[in-house]
């Protein structure tokens, strides 16, 4: 029987559906980056990691987690998900240019 989706539009017997880095615990499973250290510290540095001009704190890639500004990042034309230039690939076929997040571009042929 197939699985069917569950309350929180999981599929039954599936766990919880991950999006962004995730860390690997001491016992071996995934977790989930605590919410403290989604805001860099007081003091740190708020670049962009690929043209070093202040970026906004709320711009980081959803891939690595590093902070991009709005000139440089990328919109995943497929999930929507702000990446940054390491984390995408530009897809030059019929249709035109097509962004891809590493994520989806796994699953473009």
């Amino acid at each position: 029987r197939a699985a069917e989706p569950g309350p929180a539009g999981e599929a039954q017997g599936e766990g919880p559906r991950w999006s962004g880095q995730l860390l690997i615990g001491h016992d071996g499973k995934l977790r989930r980056r605590p919410a403290d250290r989604a805001v860099p510290p007081v003091g740190a540095s708020r670049a962009c990691s690929s043209c070093v001009r202040a970026a906004d704190v709320k711009d980081a890639c959803a891939q690595c987690d590093r902070l991009v500004c709005q000139s440089c990042s990328r919109l995943c034309s497929c999930c929507n998900t702000v990446t940054c230039s390491l984390c995408s690939t530009v897809d030059y076929g019929d249709v035109g240019e097509q962004v891809l997040c590493n994520g989806c571009s796994v699953f473009q042929v």
